[in-house]
This record gives C-alpha cells, sequence and structure tokens, in this order.
C-alpha cells in the first residue's frame, strides 16, 4: 500500500472573513504540531478541466516589505521547481533574472534583508 501524508491549513477569519491566523501541519514535517503563517500561495493543476487553482491568504499583520520578499522568493522557487520538472535550464534562468530585477525595483536587499 502506497504511503498517505496528510497537509492541513486552518485558517482563523475576522467577522469580515479577512484572515486572522494562518496554521498548518503535516504528516512529515520536521515539528509536532500546528505552526503559525502570516500568507500561504498554493496552486493545484486540476486534471479534469486543466487548468491552475490556487488559494492565496495573507493576515492583517503581513506587511508590504514582508510581502515583497515573499513574492521574490517565491519567484526564485517556481523556477528551481520548473527546472526540476523540465530541465529546462534556460528558463529557470530567465524566471530567477526576472526575480533578480523585482527584488532590485523593491530595494529588497538594500532594506537589509
Amino acid at each position: 500500500m502506497n504511503k498517505v501524508s496528510q497537509i492541513k491549513f486552518l485558517v482563523e477569519l475576522d467577522e469580515n472573513k479577512i484572515p486572522q491566523k494562518i496554521l498548518w501541519q503535516a504528516d512529515d514535517a520536521d515539528f509536532n504540531g500546528l505552526k503559525e503563517a502570516k500568507s500561504m500561495f498554493l496552486s493545484l493543476w486540476d486534471k479534469q478541466e486543466l487548468v491552475t487553482l490556487g488559494m492565496d491568504l495573507w493576515t492583517k499583520e503581513m506587511t508590504i516589505e514582508e510581502m515583497n520578499i515573499h513574492f521574490h522568493q517565491i519567484f526564485v522557487k517556481m523556477a528551481e521547481s520548473y527546472s526540476r520538472a523540465t530541465h529546462n535550464q534556460e528558463i529557470e534562468l530567465m524566471i530567477k533574472k526576472f526575480a533578480a530585477d523585482f527584488a532590485q525595483r523593491l530595494n529588497i536587499f538594500n532594506n537589509g534583508n
């Protein structure tokens, strides 16, 4: 039998359905219990519809500076994931160049990050 691993997300909402707290846990994580996050971006490929489904949430306490860093890291991670999946290093470098330009325009690395 194949191993099954469960990943859970719990989102606490305010009266306006704005995320107040994002918690997650995973069976195979290197920690026990729930871990708190300020944002999450989840993309799923729908097998039948052949479209990307997404869920992106962030809490009120997520600052713009943190969001800038978060997006930069998402772009870098996306480039690396794409390269692992397709072995297309040319496109990996293109995405990483975009990520570097993004970081430069937002002065991410000049703010002590």
